[in-house]
């Protein structure tokens, strides 16, 4: 069995079925999918869901999901699995949870029709843009508040970002970041006094330059190695800074003129944690 081969530029494409499980849930793997899986080390976006078709008739995909097969034959779901992504000795997979019962008829062999959620996906994508967007108009607005070098994100701006991210959870039309305010950011040379004394003025940062974003429409995409799921990915977006370029496995819109506005709220209920929600309205 090969690693799965993805387009994620589709939301229906045609497969043959591999290998179905059925405990402890049931679980169908294809040749090649459009369904994007929930990764099992960093679950920042969910995993896709919708429809499996064939001549047997139709099962729901609940979430698409990381599976891999060890040499020795261990086959290992999600949050099981003991390895990273790519790991050597697994062949990685994409496993289309189902809702209920495996059908009659699906079994291995069979031709099936793989149909995703569009709208979800959709939804999705924006809310994943969005995400790193202002997560680089974050590191712009705080980039005055550092004593040290601390590296640089895609735009140069000192990397806030890569330094104190904890969490992110991508959801439709928006986002969810946290970050770390602690000791350990402070000795890096962030200056956390500063930014919670002028956290409002921050926040204004961000949704403006956001603002500036969305206006100018860049083009925005997913470059991928090769066509399997333990491809390297990388999303780029034209920004009038430049083209921003960072590692990343989710999907993601075409085009910022998909947006009519993306905006941030910056929330320091704990003071050792910054929680920022990034919301998306779309364009009509």
């Amino acid at each position: 069995m090969d690693a799965t081969q993805v387009d994620f530029e589709a939301v229906e494409s045609s497969s043959t079925v591999l290998r179905v499980e059925r405990m402890p849930r049931p679980l169908v793997v294809v040749e090649e999918t459009p369904f994007h899986p929930v990764d099992h080390t960093w679950p920042d976006q969910p995993g896709d869901s919708g429809t499996i078709t064939g001549a047997w008739g139709s099962a729901v995909v609940t979430e698409a999901v990381m599976a891999a097969v060890s040499d020795e034959g261990v086959f290992a779901v999600g949050e099981e699995i003991p390895v990273k992504r790519g790991a050597d000795g697994w062949t990685w997979l994409v496993g289309h949870a189902l809702a209920g019962e495996v059908p009659a008829g699906l079994v291995e062999g069979a031709a099936v029709t793989l149909s995703v959620d569009a709208g979800r996906r959709a939804g999705l994508s924006r809310g994943h843009t969005a995400c790193h967007l202002a997560s680089l108009a974050l590191d712009l607005a705080v980039a005055d508040l550092w004593r040290k070098d601390p590296g640089v994100d895609a735009l140069g701006s000192p990397d806030f970002e890569g330094r104190s991210n904890q969490s992110s959870r991508i959801r439709e039309d928006g986002a969810v970041d946290e970050y770390r305010l602690g000791k350990s950011l402070r000795r890096a040379g962030f200056d956390t006094e500063s930014f919670v004394a002028t956290l409002a003025e921050r926040e204004d940062r961000i949704n403006a330059q956001l603002s500036a974003w969305v206006a100018a429409g860049a083009s925005s995409r997913v470059v991928a190695e090769g066509p399997t799921i333990v491809d390297r990915r990388r999303w780029e977006c034209e920004l009038p800074e430049g083209v921003a370029s960072i590692p990343c496995g989710g999907t993601h819109v075409r085009s910022l003129s998909e947006f009519t506005s993306i905006s941030v709220s910056l929330d320091l209920s704990d003071p050792q944690l910054l929680v920022m929600t990034t919301t998306v309205v779309p364009s009509p």
